[in-house]
């Protein structure tokens, strides 16, 4: 799943990240850093293709006829979709047979940190704590999401599920992920995101890492998404672990740990958004923009 517009969540904040004990172990973690081979990072392509789609209405991805990069996973198999972009944002489920895998995709407020939904989150502890925002958009989709989902489970024979997302539609899908493995106990569920600005507090993300030991997001260059929403660690936002980063020179590196403070990783790199260039926020990634 995605989620297209972002860019008035930048307008309206500054973000300024504290001086953190985690600072201090930068040496450490710089040293723990390890660069992807180009194997690891062409096996993400299929996703940052489907992320891209995060620009096509619901019609358009279910006639997967958008363009390129919407073109460039040709066996997918379209189920579901809908949204409109504005209040409801874009969304499509279906199947890729070359994946194995059911692919759940999100399209494109408050700042706050406020507890899950029960209802959706059964079981999560009330000190896990998610941008408000974030948490109403995902609500409103939920029900739905869920329904397609098991529908291609079933019709498909497959138990791996796939969440992915450019940006907001990111977040949104870091949010399906854990909804899903908890609606749904008996698949495996996987989250691929790009872009991912800061979703919930420490015990979200220690949740997060608990839940999708293989969790990655992608973030490129000095894109400055990744470090919103505004003064982020100074409210409470902490990043899951799993972050792949793109430097300057194209090469892909894996920051271990939560919100990495090495200069390698966004955390450190781009330190407030001034630091930041929104030109890096559609990538490339491996040579793929998103967009339609």
């Amino acid at each position: 799943m995605f989620i297209q517009a972002f860019w008035s969540l930048l307008v309206l904040v500054a973000s300024t990240v504290l001086a953190s004990p985690a600072a201090r172990a930068s040496i450490q973690a710089r040293q723990a850093i390890t660069a992807l081979t180009t194997a690891q990072i062409t096996a993400y392509k299929p996703y940052t293709y489907y992320a891209s789609a995060a620009y096509c209405s619901p019609s358009t991805t279910l006639a997967w006829s958008c363009g390129a990069n919407c073109k460039a996973n040709p066996s997918f198999v379209p189920v579901a979709s809908g949204g409109d972009g504005d209040g409801i944002q874009f969304w499509f489920v279906g199947y890729d047979p070359t994946l194995k895998s059911s692919l759940c995709r999100h399209g494109n407020v408050e700042f706050a940190l406020e507890t899950m939904n029960s209802t959706l989150f059964t079981g999560v502890s009330s000190s896990v704590k998610v941008h408000d925002g974030f948490g109403k958009e995902q609500a409103k989709t939920a029900s739905a999401v869920l329904t397609a989902v098991k529908k291609t489970m079933s019709a498909y024979s497959t138990t791996v599920v796939t969440t992915t997302g450019h940006s907001l539609g990111s977040a949104l899908s870091l949010l399906d992920a854990l909804y899903l493995s908890i609606q749904i106990p008996s698949a495996t569920v996987n989250f691929i995101g790009y872009g991912l600005p800061r979703v919930g507090n420490s015990a979200f993300a220690n949740l997060i890492d608990s839940k999708f030991p293989s969790l990655a997001h992608i973030n490129n260059k000095e894109d400055l998404v990744p470090i919103i929403p505004g003064k982020c660690r100074l409210l409470g936002y902490v990043h899951p672990s799993g972050e792949k980063h793109i430097l300057d020179n194209s090469t892909w590196v894996a920051c271990p740990g939560q919100d990495n403070t090495s200069s390698q990783c966004s955390t450190g790199d781009v330190p407030t958004i001034f630091n930041g260039d929104v030109d890096d926020h559609h990538g490339p990634y491996d040579g793929v923009e998103m967009g339609c």
